[in-house]
């Protein structure tokens, strides 16, 4: 008999997320907690497309295992030591797809992958390892409809088959079997004892069969007598388990008799085969053939199951590897510009020599090789950084790491994970940039790497791109509600060390550090105005203050004592300042803030900075004031603003001392009056001056400088004229963008004036390089270069024209896209109606949003409940057995294969079930024969 073939019976399936889904969820995760804690516009546009891609991708998943029927048709005969091929049949009623259909025989798993056209049919091989002669049990056979990108499968239990019957190998170079004369079948002038021919009657002898009997004879005679049958005598294969007694082993003697019984089958010569305690009677023809094959698979005692060995994996296809690879390179190219290039070309060498091991048979890596690699590369990015925590070192080394990860891939779990890996290091360069140019390559490269992903799903896809374009406009409306709504903290959760700084101001400074960076035209940030924008003589954006000097450089310096107080006058002025990353606290406030936003606060030196360094770009919203700045200034403070070193510049001193004599205004105004006229020059190339004496180098040498020289010197003189001052560093001007009506600062503005203290004045601004260069204050760098003297800058020529309407663009584009955070979410949602997001609004709407992502999870892997309590309890039997009930499996055959699967509690299994039958069938059944059902359940151990 054959097993009959396995058929889905209409039945619930179960949606659930694969190995695959859950990593890429657990990637989704990841990757929103670092959007979260680095406020990263583009992250979170990435990271809620791919949570809707998840989501879509689930949907997909559900409508095709609603249309996938299957079959499982075991084998005619399967032999020891080989694989028995099941074949699984599957038509899908849906769209075209992928197919999974999986057996599990214990620990041993099977699985057959079927693609499966529109509304077609198909069928594979499921080949399951039948390692020794006996009955083969299969104990779970399932069926899986998958989604292009394989991250959930709709799941659905088939019933088990009966057991298949695994035939002995037969032995190889087997003897002849022997010959012996025995009933034939052929006709003959010789009779021997037979069962086809009646020869007469006999008295009965105890043992005889009933159906021997001459029942006729004995009703009219009382007595019994036996009929007797012969046959003709022909010369027949006489197998006998005496004629194998010299092989010892009883496998082997299996062996024999089987591949004697092969030999009979293909000759179509009569056998009878004899066993202990079984015989098979004479016979021929396939079905006599496999009727003593199955006696011979069946002779006790079965043999153990030897250990299986682990073999190696198959060879990767290359056209999906070496796709995978391409998605993934394109994924690392924008590191390039940023780490160091010895990273870039091993990197490149990796991933090209393992793109190349797919066309021609090139050896492996040793894992100890690239172990070492990682090992020698952390050393030296650990050298070059400082540290390998850092964004710059940590990016670089993760570049490597996935490089050298695409290196030992071996299996398609590796191939995916490259592709996982590829989306993380995607995300990872918006740290640099969040710029339209970084969300092409990122979408770019999300589209490549989500088709690789299907690429392993269906490698025959002819265009893997377009499944993942529709699949992507189907995330889109899911990751566009999210990107809008989800709250956005005013605060990171932690901070990421930064190794190298981008903003033009530094802790320190001293004389050319301005210069250097007076050539850069990079945006230290933008100011947007709700009022009329200050004059150009107003736009002094205050930074760090530097009041310790050396002699060589100034330094900031923290003195301890209570806060000065601040006199405002004046009207208000409203902006919102945007500021490039720059890895530095302060926020360049316009003289003087008189309102600051959350997380911000003003030093003893009236300088507004952050609690946390800016990583990302932010944005703040500010109000500022004309001041009088600590008229009550602490006299420590202004004691060590007098303070100068002992013997450096003895000629400016000797100036500034014949000014002591004057008020203090009016030694400012002398200051300002020799450098009026003392034929000083402002250059952003001035010589290099000397360690020692600088100042005095500078005031009565060279005389060309830049705004740090002739700051650092007029503060040196005022405090050797008894004047405390110090050295304000910030940025001065601004370009006005038209377009947008917001001023550009860029780095070419980084600045540096003087403060001094006069009494009942406080703190005064005196910016001496407006002296030198006027056009400094009222124009910009280039025309107080070229113009000292100029009041206005030159009109914009027509390129500029344009560079400024790109610049609004950029500045639109990072306001609501790159620097979308909670201030612009709140002022759209204000726009709507919705006054505030925060609190328990916020928890509510996240918690809101994050079920609609979940809701496939949260539906699709339920199972309902039964309403009965005892079948309640036989469902708690099933999960505690980790063996599923099949669909319209009887509680009685479910028990008997669970006892089948665990021996070692076959008596609590039955005594699991005599408890069900009385809780859910006796007339009697009551309250305690729930109870009782419920504790023969809890002694079935967990597996």
């Amino acid at each position: 008999m054959h097993p009959e073939p396995v058929r889905n019976r209409p039945s619930s399936f179960v949606l659930r997320p694969t190995r695959l889904g859950l990593a890429f969820l657990g990637l989704i995760v990841v990757t929103l907690v670092g959007c979260v804690n680095y406020a990263l516009g583009l992250g979170y546009a990435v990271t809620f497309l791919l949570g809707g891609v998840w989501v879509a991708t689930a949907a997909q998943a559900y409508r095709a295992g609603r249309a996938v029927t299957a079959t499982l048709d075991p084998p005619a005969e399967a032999i020891a030591g080989t694989e028995a091929g099941f074949v699984a049949r599957v038509t899908s009623a849906g769209p075209d797809g992928v197919v999974v259909v999986r057996a599990r025989r214990g620990r041993q798993r099977a699985e057959a992958v079927l693609h499966v056209g529109a509304g077609a049919a198909a069928s594979a091989i499921l080949p399951v390892h039948a390692p020794v002669r006996g009955p083969l049990t299969l104990t779970l056979v399932q069926v899986a409809a998958l989604d292009r990108l394989s991250l959930w499968e709709a799941r659905r239990t088939l019933p088990v088959p009966e057991p298949l019957i695994v035939f002995p190998a037969p032995e190889v170079n087997a003897p002849p079997p022997p010959s012996r004369r025995a009933p034939g079948l052929g006709e003959g002038t010789e009779r021997t004892r037979g069962d086809e021919d009646f020869s007469g009657l006999r008295a009965y002898v105890p043992g005889d069969l009933p159906q021997q009997i001459s029942w006729r004879h004995a009703a009219r005679t009382g007595n019994l007598l036996t009929r007797e049958t012969d046959a003709p005598a022909s010369t027949v294969l006489a197998l006998d388990w005496a004629d194998t007694a010299a092989l010892g082993n009883p496998e082997a003697r299996l062996a024999r008799l089987a591949a004697w019984v092969n030999w009979a089958r293909q000759t179509n010569t009569p056998f009878r085969l004899t066993l202990p305690g079984v015989t098979v009677p004479t016979g021929s023809g396939e079905a006599h053939a496999r009727l003593a094959l199955t006696a011979l698979a069946q002779h006790a005692p079965q043999p153990v199951p030897p250990p299986r060995t682990v073999e190696p994996p198959a060879p990767l296809p290359g056209a999906p590897l070496r796709f995978t690879l391409l998605a993934l390179a394109f994924s690392l190219a924008p590191a390039a510009l940023r780490q160091p290039l010895w990273i870039t070309l091993l990197a490149a060498g990796v991933l090209g020599y393992r793109a190349a091991r797919t066309r021609r048979p090139l050896p492996a890596p040793p894992t100890l090789l690239l172990g070492l690699v990682a090992g020698v590369a952390a050393v030296l990015l650990q050298a070059r950084f400082g540290t390998l925590l850092g964004r710059d070192a940590g990016t670089a080394l993760l570049v490597l790491l996935v490089a050298l990860k695409a290196a030992e891939t071996r299996t398609r779990r590796d191939a995916r994970l490259l592709a996982l890996l590829g989306l993380f290091v995607t995300l990872t360069h918006f740290f640099f940039g969040q710029g339209p140019l970084a969300a092409a390559h990122a979408a770019l490269s999300v589209l490549l790497l989500l088709a690789a992903l299907g690429g392993w799903v269906a490698p025959c896809e002819p265009r893997p791109l377009r499944p993942v374009l529709r699949l992507s406009a189907q995330a889109l409306p899911l990751a566009a509600l999210l990107f809008v709504l989800f709250p956005r903290p005013d605060g990171p959760l932690w901070q990421l060390p930064v190794q190298d700084s981008r903003t033009g101001l530094a802790d320190e400074i001293s004389a050319g550090d301005f210069a250097s960076l007076a050539q850069s035209r990079a945006v230290a940030f933008r100011a947007d105005f709700t009022s009329p924008l200050p004059a150009p003589e107003e736009r002094y954006w205050r930074g760090p203050v530097y009041e310790a000097y050396d002699g060589l450089r100034w330094t900031q310096v923290q003195v301890r004592g209570l806060p000065p107080g601040i006199e405002s006058f004046g009207p208000s002025v409203t902006y919102t300042l945007t500021l490039e990353p720059s890895g530095k606290p302060w926020l360049l406030a316009l003289d003087t803030p008189s309102s600051l936003p959350p997380g911000t606060a003003l030093t003893s030196a009236f300088q507004a900075v952050a609690l946390r360094p800016s990583m990302t770009r932010t944005r703040y919203t500010l109000q500022s004031r004309a001041a009088r700045l600590g008229v009550s200034e602490n006299p420590a403070r202004l004691n060590f603003d007098r303070q100068l070193p002992a013997g450096e510049s003895p000629r400016a001193r000797a100036l500034a001392a014949d000014w002591q004599a004057l008020e203090p205004g009016a030694r400012v105004q002398a200051a300002l009056r020799f450098l009026r006229t003392g034929g000083f020059t402002y250059t952003l190339s001035p010589p290099t001056l000397p360690e020692r004496d600088r100042v005095d180098a500078f005031l009565f040498g060279t005389r060309r400088g830049f705004c740090e020289h002739y700051a650092a010197a007029f503060a040196f003189l005022m405090r050797a004229a008894g004047v405390p001052a110090r050295i304000v560093g910030g940025y001065l001007g601004g370009e006005v963008n038209p377009d947008g009506g917001y001023l550009i600062v860029r780095q070419q503005d980084a600045h540096a004036w003087t403060e001094v203290w006069l009494p009942g004045q406080g703190w005064v601004r005196v910016d001496p390089t407006a002296v030198i260069a006027p056009a400094r204050v009222n124009a910009d760098l280039p025309t107080a270069l070229s113009h000292p003297s100029a009041t206005v800058a030159p009109a914009p020529t027509p390129l500029h024209r344009a560079a400024l309407r790109l610049d609004a663009l950029q500045n639109r584009w990072n306001t609501w896209i790159a620097g979308y955070d909670g201030s612009q979410q709140r002022e759209l949602l204000a726009r709507v109606g919705v006054e505030q997001i925060g609190g328990i609004t916020a928890l509510v709407v996240g918690a809101g949003l994050l079920g609609l992502a979940l809701l496939p999870l949260l539906l699709g892997t339920r199972h309902p409940s039964p309403a009965d309590p005892a079948a309640r309890a036989l469902e708690t039997l099933t999960r505690r057995l980790r063996l599923p009930r099949a669909p319209g499996e009887t509680a009685t055959a479910y028990a008997q294969r669970a006892a089948v699967q665990y021996p070692a509690q076959a008596e609590a299994i039955a005594a699991a079930l005599q408890a069900y039958h009385a809780a859910r069938y006796a007339p009697d059944r009551n309250a305690e024969t729930l109870r009782q059902l419920r504790a023969a359940v809890q002694r079935v151990r967990r597996r």
